[in-house]
């Protein structure tokens, strides 16, 4: 995902679109699928027997339309549960313009950055597995950043502090998407291709040693691909590629059946097309849906953002989370380690995250989800203990653990623009009546 506004980072969602959008997928070796089978339905309610107004959430509705009638989206689709029950669940708008096809409550979208929280959280299954720490160096697994350079002031020296598993969940690492403004980092970046589609994630690792960083581990925050040198960590602990480990320990036991890192033949019909916009209401074609480049599997099993799911599929994986690391009775990750997913984890002299001079005040980051410790002026709708994030599509999704509410819209737009998240936000809290 790229959790940027529209006016905050546009470098940074072109990072995202040309590098990691454009250039992970390539030709590789298809992922064995499944049997269709039926999936277990999501336990779901009236709005009003879970304390929320149906009228007050008739007015998602109007908000939907009113941004399609804009023409600022195509389409979108809004779940919310609360209290663990689905209490809606509706498709707006196309899913693509030029064939005139509607968006359906199952379309199949690009999540991107969506893709971070579950890779993460795979990590933590090793950790609860007893196989990785969360304190331990990163070079006890990729030996190559035993002697990980940064670049400061021109020029390169030797890092003074540890990369740890723990600064790779929380975006300390050091990391970003090439575009940062370090020159020696960004350059060095473009020249080793870092999320080249035809490389394996094992070949990625082979070019770390050559990147350096853009601050000491655990001093500062920066958005990069630190979760993609977690898969390969995952990879390395494991024995097993990222996308067969997500498939057994995520996706199989959650009934997650329309995720993973390409869209096979017979599910093609359900996936949406991706537009651009100019944020003024007109949009263009970016990724058609019968030519994209996620029809293939992909060498690059991209962990920080390579997916594609359904809302279902991520609302179940969003309940097992609120949940305490259950879901429809087994327990995926224990309470203890869903607190160092959705608390704060981000050392306090380093202060809230940032993108550029867009500062989040108020917002930390736990490992996988961004996280709300006090309010501010950004996100004045948002509400303290809440944590979510989204993807570089302008997908977005948040739970507040008070209200017991968890919340995912989706959309296929880039840039990244906050429209929907914004605009829903308020609405939906107001339609909490108890």
């Amino acid at each position: 995902m790229l959790f940027l506004s529209s006016t905050g980072m546009p470098n940074m969602i072109r990072a995202i679109v040309n590098v990691t959008v454009l250039s992970i997928f390539g030709h590789g070796l298809l992922h064995a699928q499944s049997p269709s089978v039926a999936t277990t339905p999501l336990p779901s309610a009236d709005a009003a027997d879970v304390g929320m107004s149906p009228d007050a959430l008739r007015k998602v509705d109007a908000a939907m339309q009113e941004s399609i009638d804009q023409n600022r989206i195509p389409g979108g689709i809004v779940m919310i549960a609360r209290h663990g029950k689905v209490v809606m669940h509706k498709a707006y708008g196309k899913m693509d313009l030029e064939a005139d096809k509607p968006m359906k409550p199952d379309t199949i979208v690009r999540i991107y950055s969506m893709s971070k929280a579950i890779t993460t959280a795979a990590a933590l299954m090793l950790y609860e597995d007893g196989k990785l720490d969360v304190d331990d160096p990163v070079s006890k697994y990729l030996p190559e950043l035993k002697s990980v350079m940064v670049a400061a002031d021109g020029e390169t020296h030797p890092a003074k502090q540890t990369m740890t598993i723990a600064d790779l969940m929380r975006h300390t690492a050091g990391y970003t998407y090439g575009r940062s403004g370090n020159s020696l980092h960004d350059e060095a970046f473009k020249e080793l291709d870092m999320l080249q589609r035809d490389d394996s994630l094992e070949a990625m690792q082979t070019k770390l040693a050559k990147l350096p960083l853009v601050f000491e581990p655990g001093t500062d925050w920066q958005y990069g691909i630190s979760i993609d040198v977690l898969g390969r960590v995952i990879e390395v602990v494991s024995g097993e590629t990222l996308g067969d480990f997500l498939h057994k320990r995520i996706f199989d036991p959650l009934e997650m059946k329309d995720t993973d890192f390409f869209v096979p033949a017979d599910k093609v019909d359900r996936f949406a097309a991706n537009y651009n916009t100019d944020g003024k209401g007109k949009l263009t074609l970016g990724d058609a849906a019968s030519e994209s480049p996620y029809l293939t599997s992909p060498e690059f099993e991209s962990g920080g953002g390579g997916l594609v799911s359904t809302a279902e599929d991520y609302m179940r994986f969003l309940l097992m989370i609120a949940a305490g690391g259950e879901f429809n009775g087994t327990r995926l990750l224990s309470p203890e380690t869903v607190a160092l997913m959705t608390t704060n984890q981000v050392p306090e002299s380093v202060g809230w995250i940032k993108f550029g001079k867009e500062a989040r005040g108020g917002v930390g980051f736990g490992f996988g989800f961004s996280v709300r410790e006090s309010m501010s002026d950004w996100d004045p709708d948002g509400r303290v203990g809440e944590y979510g994030w989204g993807g570089a599509a302008s997908t977005h999704y948040w739970v507040s653990p008070k209200d017991n509410l968890v919340v995912i819209t989706i959309e296929q737009i880039m840039p990244y623009q906050w429209l929907t998240e914004f605009k829903l936000k308020g609405l939906i809290y107001d339609a909490i009546v108890q």
